[in-house]
């Protein structure tokens, strides 16, 4: 078992060491999970019972070679079975859905082979405020500020020069100039405006760089973004129809049954077609390392999605086959729509950004956007996108005019 200490748990233990305000902290190793040592940890939750709860945070020994957001963090509660079931849950979740994540960032950025089993975690008090990411790109420093999700009216994630306290200027200097190299640094910043230190990654080797333009195109009606220093951009693109989708799906249904086909052969080619859909977008995924996604029809087909879903309600054990296909392929979607750093759909579906998602070291060189057009435009929209022969695999380009609005050409 690897017992290499994770560099998120040395960065730690160095701010702590140097008089920074890093909350107390445990890092607990996956090989003293394997062996039930558990003394460190308990003593650690014996002094932080009366908070409840903790954040359980991954740190395994490889997880410097990922991006941040990788891996996961929890919130748990404050006894050992709360750390193991957080451990469990982490590990689970990269197998199912950050797999795809994990796959396409050895393919594309040389990240190393990994042994999830070789997990440990960094245990936190739960501190309750509101995440702030700041680093220095080129010359200045930028704060990234996420949402605090525990308030009523929330603000949407966004980045400034100019941080709430003036505070963290000198606080991130010192901790990078500490550190001796680019670092990008996780704050929380408490209800009562105390600024605890959470995490620092080294981003030294880190490069941002811009992109080139082309033609054919088609107007939209906005653009979301979180960074503005860009205006145009070049992606392969995957034409997600699921409309269409369900309708071949609820064809094949009716001409199996029309033929006679017996139940069990009718349903396994259903689900085998359910199964290729998957592995289409798993394939294009790992073929592109950044990709958009063009949305004719995402999630918006919820009467096709029950039709297709209850069709076989005549064979309940073939229809419970079929159900569960059809429900684990909207988990798939969304993590193939995970791995895209581009969508073009109309304006209800918005990317759910967390705080590495909205503003991480890796989102310098590629923030995610997400252009749209009104939803009351969509059947006109979708049709102009066809006829102007827009595919799956074809390259298409986004340029933002000086109006903030969107082009969409097609190579």
């Amino acid at each position: 078992m690897e017992n290499k200490v994770p560099e998120k748990a040395k960065l730690l233990e160095k701010l702590r060491a140097n008089g920074f305000t890093v909350p107390d902290f445990v890092y607990v190793s996956a090989q003293k999970f394997v062996d039930k040592d558990f003394a460190e940890l308990t003593a650690f939750l014996d002094v932080h019972r009366e908070s409840f709860k903790v954040i359980a945070r991954s740190a395994h020994p490889l997880e410097s070679a990922y991006k941040g957001g990788t891996f996961d963090s929890l919130e748990t509660y404050a006894d050992i079975g709360g750390i193991i079931y957080a451990r469990n849950r982490i590990i689970k979740l990269a197998k199912t859905a950050k797999q795809l994540s994990i796959q396409r960032q050895q393919i594309f950025n040389n990240a190393p082979p990994i042994d999830l089993e070789q997990m440990g975690m960094i245990v936190m008090p739960f501190i309750n405020g509101s995440s702030v990411m700041a680093k220095m790109i080129q010359n200045h420093w930028e704060f990234g500020y996420c949402r605090n999700r525990n308030q009523k009216v929330q603000t949407e994630p966004h980045i400034t020069r100019v941080p709430h306290d003036r505070g963290l200027f000198q606080l991130s200097r010192a901790i990078q100039k500490r550190l001796g190299f680019k670092c990008e640094i996780e704050y929380i910043i408490s209800t009562e405006g105390d600024i605890h230190v959470v995490q620092a990654k080294d981003i030294s080797r880190i490069e941002t760089l811009e992109e080139k333009q082309s033609e054919r195109s088609i107007r939209l009606d906005g653009i979301r973004r979180i960074r503005k220093q860009r205006n145009y951009r070049e992606r392969p693109v995957y034409v997600m129809d699921n409309k269409a989708f369900y309708i071949d799906l609820i064809t094949r249904c009716e001409d199996l049954i029309q033929a006679g086909s017996a139940p069990e052969s009718a349903t396994k080619e259903i689900v085998d077609c359910v199964a290729e859909y998957e592995a289409e977008l798993e394939a294009f995924a790992l073929r592109h390392q950044r990709f958009a996604v063009l949305g004719f029809s995402i999630h918006d087909t919820g009467e096709l999605y029950q039709i297709a879903n209850h069709y076989l309600d005549d064979f309940p054990d073939q229809q419970k086959k079929l159900s569960k296909a059809l429900h684990n392929n909207l988990y798939k979607i969304d993590i193939f729509l995970g791995e895209a750093d581009t969508l073009i759909a109309k304006d209800k579906f918005r990317v759910n950004l967390c705080s590495h998602d909205a503003y991480g070291i890796d989102t310098v060189r590629n923030p995610l956007w997400s252009a749209f057009w009104q939803a009351e435009r969509h059947d006109a929209v979708v049709k102009e996108f066809k006829r102007l022969g827009f595919k799956t695999g074809d390259t298409v380009a986004i340029d933002i005019g000086t109006d903030d609005l969107p082009v969409v050409y097609r190579h």
